[in-house]
């Protein structure tokens, strides 16, 4: 196992007041009992697994010498943890974001080894939550708990963790309000988001948001004989495809009415950004394990997943799905969909639209009903401006001075809006998440060597924040 310690990130030999083993080794123990938690949200089953993961967090920001406690929620518990320098001098605060809960993971979804049980295979840490986002926020963790053992960190700091990231943070938004003076400070960090490559600094200056909905079709009260029946009575599943193959266009464009109409145009050093970041087409490809690529014409891939909206297609049922045939005229048919949204665009009106024009070309054949679930906007944040500086020199900083790439990040991180609506600030999105990490999917990985860089990674940070 190839694990260099965090010695090499200025960390020192523990964290805990009475640790007697090298952080080397408390690290990795720590992290893989971390990972060793099924935190899947989704999962009522696991409410109980999600608090006891939550007393852990207590245990170990204690431990680092940060006042900590657990909040409940009418989900899973959220985590809070304090430090502030003594001496009541005033300082810059920073609050750093994270969530402890996971996707969803069985062996059958293609996992080679226990998604719960952490491997280390050629210095990756193969693992669910190895990344998203147990590895990225305990990096955090240790850079902070090295420089309170080494005096303070240049700036207070406080510490967000939840347990409903993957299912919507519902819940957390009503803790934000209540503690909002608490928690009150300058600017909030999330590593939560991809870096451009191994070991090339990233600034994510964007993310996409989503709505998430799911469309219900109805046809004969029961499923039929399709000899007898069919060819008389309609087939909800036949609709349903044609209601979804509808949703774009030959150019790969989203065909609901309106669907464009606040979109932003992005910027040309935007564009150019996007070149910069050195993945190709072709790269896109490789890591998706895909034959080809799609979507909308006249963007490169790397443009589609960050600067446009899409229309995806999670999953469709209907019909039997058991071994061999079974000649049947199906009752039901659905799917669920979702859709991701770039900077302008509101989850609200965007779910509506889309409510709207499946109802529209719907046939009266059949009964359809639609379900809105979870939605987030997306966010914008000029890297040029405000804290965006700071984290470019403390980026560079860390990884040795290369060069900081800007991302616009495909993904949703919905409790970064309501940070800015709920405490006025903006968020450095500083991941620390690899392209290829596998992250929602089967042998999750993340580099055991980025505890130690994160680590560094937070105390750059922290260093620049307080200068800037």
């Amino acid at each position: 196992m190839d694990w260099r310690g965090c010695r090499g990130a200025g960390v020192n030999t523990g964290y805990g007041q009475n640790d007697r083993m090298p952080l080397s080794d408390q690290a990795q123990a720590d992290y893989f009992d971390f990972l060793r938690f099924p935190t899947v949200s989704a999962d009522p089953s696991k409410a109980q697994t999600m608090r006891e993961c939550a007393d852990w967090l207590e245990k170990k920001f204690e431990e680092m010498g940060m006042k900590a406690e657990i909040v409940p929620t009418a989900g899973a518990p959220v985590v809070l943890a304090k430090w502030k320098k003594p001496g009541g001098l005033k300082r810059k605060t920073v609050l750093i974001y994270g969530h402890y809960d996971v996707q969803p993971a069985e062996m059958g979804d293609g996992w080679t080894g226990d998604p719960f049980e952490p491997r280390v295979i050629e210095g990756m840490v193969v693992a669910r939550g190895s990344t998203d986002n147990k590895g990225q926020i305990f990096a955090h963790m240790l850079g902070v708990a090295d420089m309170i053992r080494s005096g303070g960190a240049e700036t207070d700091v406080v510490f967000v963790v939840e347990g409903e990231e993957e299912v919507g943070s519902d819940n957390l938004e009503a803790v934000l309000r209540a503690r909002k003076e608490e928690l009150a400070c300058d600017v909030a960090v999330v590593s939560d988001t991809n870096m451009a490559g191994l070991d090339k600094p990233t600034l994510t200056y964007g993310l996409r948001g989503i709505t998430a909905l799911q469309v219900d079709l109805t046809g004969p009260s029961h499923d039929l004989h399709s000899g007898v029946y069919g060819g008389a009575v309609v087939n909800p599943i036949t609709v349903l495809t044609r209601l979804l193959a509808g949703l774009h266009d030959k150019n790969g464009r989203v065909t609901i009415p309106g669907f464009y109409s606040k979109v932003r145009k992005p910027a040309a050093w935007e564009r150019k950004a996007a070149r910069d970041l050195g993945v190709s087409d072709a790269e896109v490809r490789r890591q998706a394990g895909s034959p080809a690529l799609g979507g909308e014409a006249g963007f490169s891939a790397i443009e589609r997943i960050g600067m446009r909206p899409t229309a995806e297609i999670n999953g469709i049922t209907g019909g039997y799905q058991g071994p061999g045939p079974k000649t049947v005229l199906p009752s039901k048919a659905s799917a669920k969909l979702t859709f991701r949204l770039v900077p302008n665009q509101d989850p609200k009106e965007i779910t509506a639209r889309v409510e709207k024009d499946l109802k529209k070309r719907c046939p009266k054949t059949v009964k359809i009903q639609v379900t809105r679930h979870h939605g987030g906007f997306p966010y914008f944040c000029d890297p040029k401006k405000g804290f965006g500086p700071a984290a470019v020199r403390a980026l560079s900083q860390a990884w040795g001075g290369e060069k900081v790439h800007f991302l616009l990040e495909g993904g949703t991180i919905p409790i970064v809006s309501v940070i800015k609506k709920v405490l006025g600030v903006e968020t450095l999105l500083v991941g620390l998440s690899q392209p290829d990490c596998r992250a929602h999917g089967p042998d999750e990985t993340f580099p055991i060597r980025y505890l130690e860089q994160g680590a560094k990674m937070n105390q750059a940070l922290l260093r620049q924040i307080a200068k800037a």
